[in-house]
């Protein structure tokens, strides 16, 4: 398996982590924005750290309780540059997209709006001077008129609200934080550089929450299970395998994979909530999924 599959797959189930997520978001809904986000990143950015010595052994750091190559630092001074600067990033980009959803109701057109970052990350890329082939670029209409679909078709107008302004600015943001993180991941450690992530972006949402929200020990302790799962699965797992899983992929194709969370978010609603999808939400997935396999597809056969 080549490494760029490999990163692929990874990519993938960053999505069925992501998309499970939302489970977690809909019973942690009770906590301010800024409060749930923190605590959650927070915490995943500790359950990393105990991680690390199995996986420098793993990676021959040491060998029978000797070092064989050097002894290892918790973190290196490239990891928590580039972990800051991700940080702030996942941060601004979560905190927004929690805000918006605090002013705006309709659920299916936050999604639609949230999942344009599909479209800006290769806007990204071309301002960076990155060329997108015509498959690429037709894939991403593909893929937004999926969501479409999936979010908005039969649901209500375009008209944008006070709150989605705050998801537009975060599917920027987001698409930011996919070319960011392809800039920073090659040559670093992924899961250290996801546990200053987090650490970042937990710590600066709570500094935000300390100023302008008012949390109490029960409301928290009551999420307690949503803000767990949040933490391990959706951020722990999700965001660690986007680092590690960017380390040899396009970012545009990565943002392609990683939007398959709003069709897994779907399935996962279906099974765990009893939500039923219309034939039209169900034509969304469908066309979602044949936007993500194109390029895997045409990769193939380069």
């Amino acid at each position: 398996m080549s490494p760029k599959t490999r990163c692929h797959i990874l990519l993938l189930i960053t999505a069925v982590a992501w998309g499970s997520g939302f489970l977690a978001q809909k019973e942690g809904a009770s906590l301010e924005p800024f409060t749930f986000n923190g605590v959650r990143f927070l915490l995943a950015g500790l359950f990393l750290i105990p991680v690390f010595p199995l996986l420098d052994r793993l990676r021959g750091f040491t060998k029978k309780g000797q070092s064989t190559v050097g002894r290892r630092s918790i973190f290196s001074k490239a990891e928590l540059l580039a972990g800051l600067i991700c940080g702030l990033v996942l941060s601004t980009a979560a905190n927004l997209q929690q805000v918006g959803m605090f002013y705006q109701a309709d659920a299916g057109k936050a999604g639609f709006i949230t999942a344009l970052y599909i479209i800006f990350v290769p806007l990204l890329g071309l301002i960076a001077g990155r060329k997108i082939g015509l498959v690429i670029w037709g894939c991403v209409f593909l893929g937004l008129f999926g969501f479409y679909l999936l979010t908005m078709a039969g649901k209500g107008s375009l008209t944008l609200e006070p709150g989605d302004f705050f998801i537009l600015f975060c599917a920027v943001i987001f698409a930011g934080h996919i070319m960011i993180m392809e800039r920073y991941s090659p040559g670093l450690d992924g899961v250290r550089l996801a546990s200053v992530q987090f650490l970042v972006a937990g710590l600066s949402s709570l500094l935000v929450m300390a100023l302008v929200e008012n949390p109490t020990i029960e409301a928290v302790y009551a999420c307690r299970h949503a803000i767990l799962f949040g933490a391990l699965v959706s951020t722990d797992i999700g965001y660690t395998l986007q680092v590690v899983g960017q380390q040899h992929a396009d970012p545009t194709i990565a943002s392609l994979l990683m939007s398959l969370e709003a069709v897994f978010a779907a399935i996962f609603g279906c099974i765990f909530l009893g939500e039923v999808l219309t034939m039209m939400e169900i034509l969304g997935c469908v066309v979602i999924f044949v936007a993500v396999i194109i390029p895997q597809i045409m990769d193939g056969r380069q």
